[in-house]
């Protein structure tokens, strides 16, 4: 695929990759995937891209608030033959004329309070401002149809309210995997799995340690 991104602003990194190889794993189990999948916050549109090309079937949708970025997702859907419809606006205000049967995100999750970029972009894109993590899970779950998955990575810091969220607005998680920078450290993200209305018991996936030995991991140089 051929990505046009920004040269002074927010690029996709490594999150957006984790992410989608999380989906594709969970979606394994699954035999025709198909139906209305939107990508919230698609900056430059490679993840709801990537997996209109691996799922055919697949209706892709993407909402994004910065002119920017829209004109990115757009461009990269088209240079990539990619159909896609794109809502403009904030995903907290816009007005929806249909249900989703997947909804995916790589939101925006650094807290208010912490040093911020200088660039505009920037701020959008990382710090959770423009899209609070209580009012995006509830929204999400009022646009996912009855057993709609929902697919997101976050702070792993925020995972007790997350998981508190989610269970208010009957978004049940069913997979989780943590992401490690090191073997010896803590977990800084989390990839979450959650479906609309679903009583399925909880699967932790293997972690995924992103350095060994100051190299990228052979997972990791894998995925």
């Amino acid at each position: 695929m051929v990505l046009y991104q920004p040269s002074n602003g927010y690029c996709y990194n490594s999150d957006t990759h984790f992410l989608y190889s999380f989906i594709v794993e969970n979606l394994k189990k699954f035999k025709n995937i198909k139906g209305q999948l939107l990508d919230i916050g698609s900056g430059s549109g490679i993840l709801g891209l990537l997996l209109a090309r691996d799922y055919e079937k697949i209706i892709l949708n993407q909402c994004e608030i910065q002119t920017l970025f829209q004109d990115f997702s757009l461009k990269n859907a088209k240079c990539n033959g990619i159909d896609t419809i794109m809502y403009k606006g904030s995903f907290l205000n816009l007005n929806f004329d249909k249900e989703f049967d997947i909804c995916v995100s790589n939101p925006p999750f650094y807290h208010t309070n912490v040093i911020k970029s200088e660039n505009e972009n920037l701020k959008i894109a990382r710090y959770n401002d423009s899209l609070p993590l209580e009012k995006f899970i509830k929204k999400v779950s009022r646009v996912l149809k009855t057993d709609g998955k929902f697919f997101f990575c976050y702070d792993v810091k925020q995972l007790k309210d997350i998981i508190k969220l989610l269970k208010e607005t009957k978004l049940n998680i069913e997979a989780l995997q943590f992401v490690h920078p090191k073997q010896s450290k803590d977990a800084t993200l989390v990839l979450i799995y959650a479906r609309k209305n679903s009583k399925s018991l909880l699967r932790v996936l293997e972690p995924l340690v992103v350095f060994e030995n100051d190299d990228f991991s052979k997972k990791l140089k894998n995925l």
